[in-house]
């Protein structure tokens, strides 16, 4: 399944039967969508910021496939708990997505668990705001800084 209205939605519904282009979903069909996978994969290969859809996933008990990108692995797929990283290109995609496969459903579920876990406690309005908070605040007055910028 891929969801999403990118400029590759073209190409992925050439891929053949085996891939399903949903386009564009509404954000009360998101939830429906992320239960329908048994993992989720953002297979971008170009760095990015933080990707809510990652988020969105873990919080649904979806473990991921992200690229290790230090705007990911460094804020919401911290650890192999939660998912899988991969080196931004197609071998070490389809590598990683072999690894997924030979791992099966039951260790994807105790990965789900962890992710639904930690998304849930970390990625709440209340904490996203106070990390905010906590960065504009380093960003003006260095004796606010938890970590050396």
């Amino acid at each position: 399944l891929v969801a999403g209205s990118g400029p590759w939605g073209k190409r992925y519904a050439e891929l053949g039967e085996h891939v399903r282009v949903l386009g564009s979903l509404e954000p009360e069909e998101l939830s429906g969508f992320y239960n329908a996978l048994d993992v989720f994969v953002n297979p971008t290969l170009r760095p990015q910021g933080l990707d809510l859809t990652i988020i969105e996933a873990m919080q649904c008990g979806k473990p991921v496939v992200a690229p290790n990108y230090p705007s990911i692995v460094g804020t919401v797929v911290v650890d192999e708990r939660f998912g899988y990283t991969f080196s931004p290109n197609v071998r070490s995609l389809v590598e990683t997505l072999d690894s997924v496969v030979r791992d099966g459903s039951r260790v994807l579920e105790m990965k789900g668990k962890a992710c639904k876990d930690y998304a849930l406690s970390m990625f709440t309005a209340t904490q996203m705001a106070s990390a905010y908070e906590r960065f504009f605040m380093c960003m003006t007055n260095e004796r606010f800084c938890r970590y050396p910028l």
